[in-house]
């Protein structure tokens, strides 16, 4: 892409990073290759970045911060603004004489922003703050309309109106108005006053109509108490049937005695599932259902109020429902069952009728929709209130989210903390800066295992607050000696606020040059110490049964024959003498040789050195050259551009080792170190040098075999000339003869 606009690269990381030093720089941010962009997307959650700038650059609300995203946010601060370089300050307070009012647009934005301090109460302030713009509940706490079409309450003047929006909250639900307070808009409003006639029109259907409601207002309570028993009343009323059709049902519908024993075992009361479940009463053939006496008692009090609620007004007083009377009962009741199911505007029916045709005979739905055009009507001007807080926040913040979206500088750089780095975790007398917080520490490590970098994955905990996150640290520098699922550390958040760490999971890489020269002795040390561990074990273990076979050899020999002394082994002795004299002779020939080597020596002891470390070396220095930051961030919703390296030199800035700081006085005599450490060092040094001898002498073995074999080999060809030649000879003075 060609572009009009002279660039600045810097190199880092292995790669070259555009440089954005300049308001001109940020304005011609479009015209820039996004080949050469560091990053192209990012998650709009969980950076160590203010959430709400981030919620403004994401249009779309998709969760993710994408480049054309950011190009549309650049060029629209650049704009509103006289002087684009006034956003590489950074500064959270904008001067009004900085805003662009040479357009309709910047007009509006200082108008607005003179607006805001007004309602502040800072009418001749000249720089306005993101504390100021920030607080929108602040901003229109004095204001009536606020240009969000949500009214409150508090909007209208009437004390009627007022108690109408209160009846549509408790109806409707209420929304925040932009002032803080619960309000309406005219969604609900428009919701309410639909229900409210539609639950009125229902009610004419049935008012006046002795067949709907043969006992007006209270026929729905009548309903009510039949249909609460309908079904056992129903039930009842069957099993008497079946009782006439046939007398032997009568003991099982009336339940046999031992079901009565599985419930009266325990404590009881009348609302007992088991006694519920029984029968209304005792079952016989055309029995009518006992109205005072002889209930069942979990439903004496439903029984009472059908009773009181509906029999009595309906049929008369009487002790006993038969049969028929039941079916009468719901004939004068099926007209209401029938217009109660069409029931309509049940939204608005806790206000009760009275209360909501009052309501609709009143002028409240035209003045409280007088109010919300009223208040729709601000919404530009308080749009534009919005923009300026975006304006505010993008005057602070903008220009460090490229130097970490565009360009990596914050990171590559060291000057400030990248807005990935979500801390520090100090853990084996390390400190981390590379640490990324993460959700799900496996899935992360299943794509930041291609980062190349030691990882260790932490559980951070703070006990007092009960609240719990996952990071993971590179390790860039030091060891991974000490470094082990289990073991603890703390870890400080960009805040300042300390947490428990708990390494959960490892990724191991090579660490160090270093490390990786002390790598096989370290492995050698090991295997030494668990092979002599075993050996030692085993050594008990045979003794131990040596031990118990001589205890029960001299139990049962008692106070027989004693035991002969045992003999010396003469040939176990010899052989030792034997193998001692070969190993001292070994010895004095590897020795022999490697003084042999005269001045070479300290060279040998170096090529020895190197061909143990060196594969491990070369090793090391190959994946250390492939560490990259990309799978880390990638692996955290990130598309990074490029291979961010992260080579030696730079690691050991982002993992800081252990040491004393300068001009600190160190007593370095342990009182209670172990009195045989002296003796160990030079065993192992001694071991170390006879190892190095060995291999030595070993070369120089090979080599003079080699010179030996080439010298024999040369003899041998001089004789076997000779030979010809005196046979050539001896040939040609034979015919003379």
């Amino acid at each position: 892409m060609n572009s009009g606009h002279t660039w600045k690269f810097f190199r880092a990381g292995g790669f070259d990073q555009v440089r954005l030093d300049t308001g001109s720089d940020l304005a011609a941010l479009g015209e820039l290759d996004q080949k050469l962009w560091t990053a192209l997307a990012c998650p709009a959650r969980g950076l160590e970045f203010d959430a709400r700038t981030l919620a403004l650059i994401d249009t779309d609300n998709d969760g993710r911060i994408r480049a054309p995203e950011i190009i549309a946010a650049t060029r629209w601060a650049c704009a509103s603004l006289k002087n684009p370089d006034d956003l590489v300050k950074s500064s959270d307070s904008l001067p009004l004489r900085a805003i662009n009012d040479a357009t309709a647009e910047g007009k509006q934005l200082l108008s607005c922003a003179q607006q805001i301090l007004a309602n502040l109460g800072k009418k001749n302030a000249e720089v306005l703050t993101l504390e100021d713009t920030s607080d929108t509940v602040k901003i229109f706490a004095q204001t009536r309309f606020n240009g969000d079409g949500i009214i409150p309450a508090e909007a209208a003047d009437a004390a009627a109106d007022q108690a109408v929006i209160a009846d549509i909250i408790a109806c409707a639900g209420a929304e925040t108005d932009r002032s803080g307070l619960p309000g309406v808009s005219q969604a609900k409003v428009d919701l309410f006053f639909t229900e409210a006639q539609a639950y009125s029109d229902w009610w004419k259907k049935a008012e006046g109509d002795q067949v709907i409601l043969p006992l007006g207002v209270a026929t729905e309570a009548a309903f009510a108490a039949v249909q609460a028993v309908r079904r056992k009343v129903d039930d009842y009323f069957t099993r008497c049937r079946l009782a006439g059709f046939d007398p032997r049902a009568i003991t099982a519908l009336n339940r046999e005695e031992k079901e009565y024993l599985t419930f009266t075992a325990k404590d009881l009361t009348i609302f007992t599932a088991e006694i519920a479940a029984l029968p209304l009463a005792r079952i016989e053939a055309d029995r009518p259902l006992p109205l005072k006496e002889g209930l069942n008692p979990a439903w004496t009090d439903a029984i009472a109020k059908l009773h009181t609620d509906a029999i009595k007004p309906l049929l008369g007083e009487s002790t006993y429902l038969t049969e028929a009377d039941w079916l009468i009962l719901n004939v004068k009741l099926a007209p209401y069952e029938a217009w109660s199911a069409g029931k309509v505007g049940a939204l608005v029916e806790k206000l009760g009728l009275p209360r909501i045709r009052e309501i609709l005979a009143g002028k409240a739905r035209e003045t409280i929709t007088g109010l919300i055009a009223t208040d729709k009507a601000l919404e530009p001007e308080a749009n534009a209130i919005a923009a300026v807080d975006r304006l505010v926040r993008y005057h602070r913040d903008l220009y460090r989210l490229l130097n970490n979206f565009v360009s990596f500088r914050d990171f590559y750089q060291r000057s400030a903390r990248a807005i990935f780095q979500a801390g520090t975790l100090y853990l084996d007398q390390r400190s981390c800066d590379l640490v990324l917080g993460v959700e799900d520490g496996g899935k992360h490590a299943i794509m930041a295992t291609l980062a190349g970098s030691y990882l260790a994955y932490c559980d951070c905990a703070r006990p007092a607050s009960g609240e719990k996150r996952q990071i993971v640290a590179a390790f860039t520098d030091g060891d991974s000696d000490n470094l082990m699922v289990g073991r603890n550390g703390i870890f400080y958040d960009r805040q300042g606020r300390d947490w428990d760490a708990t390494i959960s999971r490892i990724v191991e890489n090579p660490i160090s040059i270093r490390q990786a020269f002390w790598s096989p002795y370290k492995r050698l040390a090991r295997f030494i110490q668990e092979q002599a561990a075993k050996r030692a074990a085993a050594a008990d273990a045979k003794s131990m049964d040596q031990l118990t076979q001589t205890a029960a050899g001299a139990e049962s020999a008692g106070a027989g024959k004693p035991v002969e002394p045992k003999k010396i082994d003469t040939g176990l002795i010899s052989a030792l003498a034997i193998g001692a004299g070969g190993l001292g002779a070994m010895l004095g020939a590897v020795v022999g040789g490697f003084l042999g080597l005269g001045f070479y020596m300290p060279l040998g002891v170096i090529g020895v050195l190197l061909l143990i470390s060196g594969p491990s070396m070369i090793l090391a220095w190959l994946k250390l050259r492939q560490r990259n930051l990309g799978p880390l961030l990638d692996a955290n919703g990130w598309a990074v551009n490029t291979k961010a390296r992260i080579n030696v030199p730079f690691g050991r800035s982002l993992t800081k080792v252990a040491e004393p700081p300068r001009g600190a006085a160190s007593d370095l005599v342990d009182p209670f170190a172990d009195g045989k450490s002296g003796r160990n060092w030079t065993l192992f040094v001694l071991a170390l040098l006879a190892a190095l001898a060995a291999t030595l002498f070993y070369v120089h073995r090979t080599y003079q075999l080699s010179i030996t074999r080439r010298d024999a080999g040369k003899q041998q060809g001089t004789n076997a000339v000779s030979a010809v030649s005196t046979n050539a000879v001896t040939n040609a003075v034979a015919p003379a003869k």
